[in-house]
Formats: C-alpha cells, structure tokens, sequence
C-alpha cells in the first residue's frame, strides 16, 4: 500500500484527496475487497495519516457507496447482492440512455471527436492486453464518463456520479478480466459515436441501452453458469 506523507506537513483537504482517491481505486480494482471490513487503525498507520483524515475519506467513499459504515460494525466494503447488482444495471440502462440521448445534443463537435480518439487510444490498450480485458479509468479517460458529462445534465450526474457510476465501474473492472466482451464492447462504443456524431438522440438512447443490457446479459449467463457448476459439484 502506498505511503503518504504526514498530514501535519501539508493541507489537509489535498491529502484527504489523496487518501481518497487511493482507497477508492483499491476498491474498485478489488485490492480491498467487496465486504470486507476497514481497519481505521490499519489504514491509517499504513498511510501514515491521522485518523481524522482517513475518516473524512471514508465518509466520501461512503457517499458513493463504497462502504458502509454502522456504529456497531464499523465501515465494510460494499457487496451487491446478485439481485442488487443487475438492478443497478437496469437503472444504469435507463438512464445512461437518457444521458446519451442528451449528449446528441449538447455535446460540442471537439467533444465527441474527442471520443473518437479515446477510443483509438482503448484499441490500443487492448490490442496490448491480447484482448483479454477493457478496463477504462475515471473521469476523462472514462467513455461513459464523458457523455455523461457532456448531457449537461446536473441531476443525471448526480444520480449517476453519486453513486451508480461508481458502483457499475467496481463490477465492470472486476468482471473485465474475464469477459469476452473487450472488442464487442469497442465497437458498441464506435456506434455509439458515430450517433452522436449525426446528432441522432433516438439512435444515441437505443445504442447505449443496448449496451449496457448486453453487459447484463453477461453478468446473468456468468452467474448461471456459476450456479449450474455449483450444482453439478454439489
């Protein structure tokens, strides 16, 4: 775990940045696993911050649903229920299309040609991986991310950004390194921006709910297949 310097030598806003945004990649890329219960001392002495800071991360992680936090348990990672997992897909469907829809029209023609190159950037790092994963990261480098931004939408990003977006993105870079979908997945994106491109909404909602829909149906033929093996060994 990386180590950070002590929160008395600098502000305490910039390392509680830090310390968040190190912790919520750690969750996401399943570094510190779903469920699993967060030492306050542990975490605090590995970054070599004070408790005061690592708490005011904590709190951040969870208002984005990353952990919980009881006063009788203390702060676990958050663990989605199969069912609780694809009914954040299905909410995901819904209104990553309405946002897509919303950036057929609001987004400028440097953004989406911006997507474009982002995503000849993405067929590289895939080619690179043999195909074997397609792991976006946060924010910009994020295709999801950019059209939703590009919505202008402040309530969908909210909704979205406040806990959805980072929820979707723990389950996709997990699932990743086990899917088929790397290239599927990059051309879906392609078509995606070519209906921005023409400034079809209609097209724009269609693509993108058939996107995320077709990530569903992997997480539920996943889980089938799992039970069914459970099943026969058992």
């Amino acid at each position: 775990m990386p180590s950070l310097p002590n929160d008395t030598t600098q502000g305490a806003a910039p390392l509680t940045d830090r310390v968040f945004e190190l912790l919520q990649d750690a969750i996401i890329k399943g570094d510190i696993p779903a469920g699993s219960k967060i030492s306050e001392p542990e975490l605090a002495r590995n970054y070599g911050i004070s408790r005061g800071t690592l708490r005011e991360a904590l709190s951040r992680l969870e208002e984005r649903h990353l952990i919980l936090r009881s006063p009788n348990h203390g702060a676990r990672v958050i663990s989605l229920s199969y069912e609780e997992l694809i009914e954040t897909y299905q909410v995901r469907e819904a209104l990553g299309g309405l946002g897509c829809a919303l950036a057929a029209q609001n987004m400028t023609d440097e953004e989406i040609a911006g997507l474009r190159n982002l995503l000849r950037e993405h067929e590289k790092s895939i080619a690179e991986d043999e195909g074997l994963s397609y792991y976006q990261q946060e924010g910009e480098l994020d295709f999801h991310y950019r059209i939703l931004q590009g919505s202008r939408n402040k309530k969908l990003l909210a909704i979205l950004d406040g806990g959805l977006y980072q929820l979707i993105r723990m389950y996709r870079y997990q699932f990743s390194a086990a899917s088929p979908r790397p290239y599927l997945a990059l051309k879906e994106h392609h078509r995606i921006v070519d209906a921005l491109e023409e400034r079809d909404g209609e097209l724009a909602d269609l693509l993108m709910r058939r996107h995320i829909r077709t990530a569903r149906l992997s997480v539920e033929e996943r889980h089938r297949n799992a039970t069914e093996q459970v099943g026969r060994n058992g």
